[in-house]
């Protein structure tokens, strides 16, 4: 099963919560490669690249985010895989 892509753009109380630190976390623990940023809008943005199912994981657990958050919104596109490599936050 070969790899896929997705930008996730989160929205609601998602900044100053802890939100990219711990989605650094489970994206590395899943496996997952790409990156997470604090947009200038208030949300947060990813890209999630890897295996099918470890990707759609980790857009699950954005839907709820770290116990400090509260999501509002959750919109999901797919691209074509880029190769990332690691999964970093971007400042």
């Amino acid at each position: 099963m070969s790899d896929v892509r997705r930008r996730v753009v989160v929205t609601g109380r998602v900044q100053g919560v802890f939100f990219r630190d711990t989605c650094q976390r489970v994206a590395s623990g899943l496996g997952v490669r790409g990156w997470v940023r604090n947009r200038g809008d208030g949300a947060v943005e990813l890209v999630a690249e890897g295996p099918p199912d470890r990707v759609e994981q980790l857009v699950g657990w954005c839907r709820q985010g770290p116990p400090r958050a509260q999501v509002t919104g959750v919109d999901v596109s797919g691209e074509p895989p880029a190769g990332e490599r690691g999964f970093r936050i971007r400042y």
